[in-house]
C-alpha cells in the first residue's frame, strides 16, 4: 500500500499544485520504514504518507522543500546512528537511501491515477536521469510514459488480494473493514439482505446477497485470493465449505473449534465431498492463537493469519531489484 500517495499525486497533477515525492529506495540494517515507503511534501509544510517520521522525515522534508524551490531532483543517504537520531530516539543503526523528486505531479494525472487504482499489475520506475515512467509493455497505457533502461528505483504495483467472506454477521462486520484497511479487496456474501448491505459494511467492501445456491455458483478468482467462512451456523458453514474447498483460494479459513473441524472433515471424507488433501488446506479454527475472546480480538487474530499467509505466498509487492 501507498497510503493514498498515488491518488494525492493524481490530485496534484489535476490542480497543478507543485509537490515533491520522497521515496525510500534502499535500506541497509534497521530502519523505521522499508524500501518503497513514500511521502509527498507540499510547499506549505503538509506531508502525505510517511518515510518513517521523526528526524529522518524532517530532514527529507527540508530537502524536499528546497528541491521544490530549485526544481532539482536529488538522491540522499542517511545513517541512522547515535549522532543523527538521538533527539527522536531514532537510533536504528541502519542506512537509508532515497530519492527526492520535485514536481512529481508533472508525470501526469493519468499516470499516477493508474498506479493508484491498481486494477492490474504495473511496473514503474525512476530512471538514472530522474525520469518517471512505466516499465515493460505499456501498449495499453495512455499516456505511455516509459522510464529508461537503468533505474534508481523500480517497483511493481499489484492489485489487492481478493478476500471472499461467507456470512455477514458480527464476525464478518468486524473482519471486513479491517481487511479493507489491510489491502484486501473484500466481498461479503450472505442470503440475508437485512445484514448483507452497506448499513453494516463500509462502501469499499462489495456486498452480494442472494440464495446460497446462486451465490455458490460464482467462481472465486485465482492467484492470491483468500476465503473466510463465518456463516450463522454449522449447516451453512458446511454448505459453503462443500463448494469453496474446491475453489482456487490460496488460503481458506473457517470459524469454529477443532472438534467441529474433525467431525465435519470426517463427514466430508466419508461422503466423498472432499479429499483429505483438499481439507488439509482449510484452517479451522481460523486465526492465530492470541487467546482472543471479543469479536474485535477474533477479527485481529483472523487477519493476522491472513497477512502471514499473504506474505508467504511468494508474490512480492515490489521489485526485489529496486
Amino acid at each position: 500500500m501507498n497510503d493514498g500517495v498515488f491518488q494525492a499525486l493524481a490530485d496534484a497533477a489535476k490542480s497543478q499544485e507543485p509537490v515533491a515525492l520522497g521515496i525510500i529506495s534502499g535500506v541497509k540494517g534497521s530502519s523505521p520504514q522499508k524500501v518503497g515507503a513514500k511521502a509527498l511534501f507540499y510547499g506549505d509544510g503538509r506531508i502525505r504518507g510517511t518515510l518513517g517520521g521523526g528526524c529522518l522525515e524532517a530532514e527529507v522534508q527540508q530537502r524536499a522543500v528546497q528541491a521544490l524551490r530549485t526544481g532539482e531532483p536529488a538522491a540522499f543517504e542517511l545513517l541512522l546512528d547515535h549522532d543523527f537520531g538521538w533527539d527522536d530516539g531514532l537510533i536504528c543503526g541502519g542506512k537509508v537511501e532515497g530519492l527526492i523528486l520535485p514536481n512529481a505531479q508533472d508525470a501526469g494525472e493519468r499516470f499516477w491515477a493508474q498506479l493508484g487504482e491498481r486494477r492490474t499489475s504495473l511496473a514503474w520506475g525512476v530512471g538514472k536521469d530522474f525520469s518517471l515512467g512505466l516499465i515493460g509493455d505499456v501498449a495499453e497505457i495512455s499516456p505511455a510514459r516509459r522510464a529508461g533502461p537503468d533505474f534508481l528505483y523500480r517497483e511493481t504495483i499489484t492489485p489487492p488480494c481478493p478476500l471472499w467472506i461467507a456470512g455477514a454477521g458480527h464476525i464478518a462486520q468486524a473482519v471486513a473493514p479491517l481487511a479493507a484497511q489491510l489491502d484486501f479487496a473484500v466481498t461479503v456474501f450472505d442470503d440475508r439482505p437485512a445484514l448483507a448491505n452497506h448499513r453494516f459494511f463500509p462502501p469499499e467492501v462489495f456486498v452480494k446477497s442472494d440464495v446460497w445456491e446462486r451465490l455458490l455458483e460464482l467462481r472465486a478468482p485465482g492467484g492470491r485470493s483468500f476465503g473466510l467462512i463465518v456463516t450463522r451456523g454449522h449447516r451453512h458453514d458446511a454448505l459453503v465449505l462443500q463448494n469453496w474447498v474446491h475453489q482456487p483460494f490460496l488460503f481458506l479459513g473457517m470459524i469454529g473449534s477443532a472438534r467441529k473441524a474433525r467431525i465435519l472433515f470426517e463427514h466430508f471424507e466419508a461422503d466423498k465431498l472432499a479429499t483429505r488433501e483438499e481439507l488439509s488446506r482449510v484452517a479451522c479454527p481460523v486465526g492465530i492463537q492470541i487467546h482472543s475472546q471479543t469479536v474485535p480480538e477474533i477479527a485481529v487474530s483472523i487477519m493476522a493469519q491472513f497477512i502471514e499467509k499473504r506474505a508467504r505466498s511468494g508474490a512480492p509487492q515490489r521489485d526485489p531489484n529496486s
